[in-house]
């Protein structure tokens, strides 16, 4: 620990190596978070329908998904999926790695999601799911005008927390190659001969962001307890 020097990292260095990767990690954060809940609220329904042909699929879709590890998703992706593939898309081959990491962040998290979602749902007293339909409501209209923003609220906290989870989980596409967060600090810590520093910083970055998200959720858990 004595040979450690951390002043190799300043402005020109972050603004070099380091924004581009925080940024990509911040949109595949976001991304993720909103493409996973969308298609995890769909799953969610779908178990919820009590139709076989529905449950089934969204059953075995989200045990599966939730029964291996994310980078091994990743990499199956990335490795199996043909090049041609990402040729129609903007970018080209050459963001196959990106691409590949949203893909497989969006289906990946939706299981997670769908979970949540499935329980903020189950939470909502079964009187108001009577009253919507004794209103002569369909289930379609039941779900989204009475019981969603109901559900929403008390799962909020939860889906928060699985978006900072989610944001840590980001480091994973060093795996395959895509520029995020960490591996501008390693980048950074290659180049200028300081590999340890640069994962020491690279921590600490992830803990200080990640330990002040979890300190706002607390603070709206509390908030939500009140109002209710």
């Amino acid at each position: 620990m004595g040979n450690l020097d951390l002043t190799f990292i300043n402005w020109d260095v972050i603004g070099k190596f380091v924004l581009n990767g925080f940024y990509f990690s911040l949109t595949l954060t976001v991304v993720a978070t909103v493409g996973g809940i969308l298609l995890g609220t769909v799953l969610a329904l779908m178990r919820l329908s009590g139709r076989k042909f529905l449950v089934l699929p969204a059953t075995f879709y989200v045990n599966g998904m939730r029964s291996v590890p994310l980078v091994m998703v990743i990499l199956w992706f990335y490795l199996l999926v043909p090049g041609q593939f990402y040729s129609y898309l903007p970018g080209g081959t050459g963001s196959r790695a990106e691409y590949s990491a949203f893909i497989t962040f969006i289906a990946f998290e939706a299981a997670y999601f769908s979970e949540i979602m499935r329980a903020g749902i189950q939470s909502i007293p079964r009187g108001q799911v009577y009253a919507g339909q004794a209103l002569g409501m369909t289930y379609g209209q039941n779900m989204r005008l009475v019981v969603l923003p109901q559900a929403f609220r008390n799962m909020l906290p939860v889906l928060l927390t699985q978006t900072i989870i989610l944001f840590q989980d980001t480091s994973l596409v060093y795996a395959i190659g895509a520029y995020d967060l960490l591996k501008g600090f390693v980048t950074a810590g290659k180049i200028y001969g300081r590999p340890e520093e640069a994962y020491l910083l690279a921590a600490v970055v992830y803990f200080v962001i990640c330990y002040a998200l979890s300190f706002m959720v607390k603070r709206l858990q509390m908030r939500i307890a009140i109002i209710r």
